[in-house]
């Protein structure tokens, strides 16, 4: 999810980061692999990130296109309403405090990492149909999931420099699952395991999942420990 990262489970990356959020792709997709179709959009859509063009409707296919116009907004804005904000907290706050017990932090921090890698779940990751596919923390489906997947447009960083490219990543059939499936992530991948148990300190929490490899932009651990911060001072 635009992930900066490198997935629990393969070294792309699971997740992603908060200026990089996953754009849908409305195409097929599955665990079994891209179709000869996704992999003609993906090469169009990687062409017109490495030279800028083409920049019209005319000269793009139309799922091409509307990656384009995605990319053009800016990717992942945070600045949402006061309001919206707490509607996502209020939603996704019963999942994350089951998904907390699992893993010995408090909520809060689940939901910071729900929050920035969603941006606030206004930015969600969408099957080929349209539909919500649940993955709020960009956990990608590799050889492993035998799931649901969808593609997305994703951002890593890689030897310094951000790159972009189309992965699969995992859909849920609800938040819940989404929920439950990080918590499994987190607690049964060694490299996570310095993130378990921390209860409410952000910093060991963040730095503990940017060390074991979640995301790949440098920064992460500042801005998920940021974000959990301001999920403190808010009360949550």
């Amino acid at each position: 999810m635009f992930t900066q990262r490198s997935e629990g489970w393969s070294t792309a990356g699971p997740a992603q980061s908060a200026d990089a959020v996953a754009l849908p792709l409305a195409l097929p997709s599955g665990g079994g692999g891209f179709s000869e179709q996704f992999a003609g959009v993906r090469a169009e859509v990687e062409r017109f990130i490495a030279g800028g063009e083409p920049a019209s409707a005319q000269a793009l296919s139309p799922e091409a296109w509307s990656v384009r116009q995605q990319l053009g907004a800016g990717g992942a804005d945070f600045s949402g309403a006061p309001q919206d904000r707490q509607a996502f907290v209020d939603e996704m706050l019963p999942h994350a405090q089951a998904a907390a017990a699992r893993l010995g932090v408090t909520p809060d921090l689940v939901l910071a990492h729900a929050a920035l890698e969603s941006g606030w779940g206004r930015k969600p990751l969408t099957r080929a149909d349209g539909s919500n596919g649940h993955n709020l923390f960009g956990i990608k489906a590799d050889a492993r999931w035998r799931g649901e997947a969808a593609a997305a447009l994703t951002t890593e960083f890689v030897g310094g420099h951000r790159q972009s490219r189309v992965e699969s990543f995992r859909a849920y059939p609800d938040y819940r699952a989404a929920f439950d499936d990080y918590a499994d992530l987190l607690a049964s991948n060694p490299r996570y395991r310095a993130a378990l148990g921390v209860g409410s300190d952000a910093r060991a929490f963040a730095g503990a999942l940017a060390r074991g490899g979640y995301a790949t932009d440098p920064a992460y651990a500042d801005k998920l420990a940021g974000l959990a911060e301001q999920f403190r001072k808010r009360g949550r």
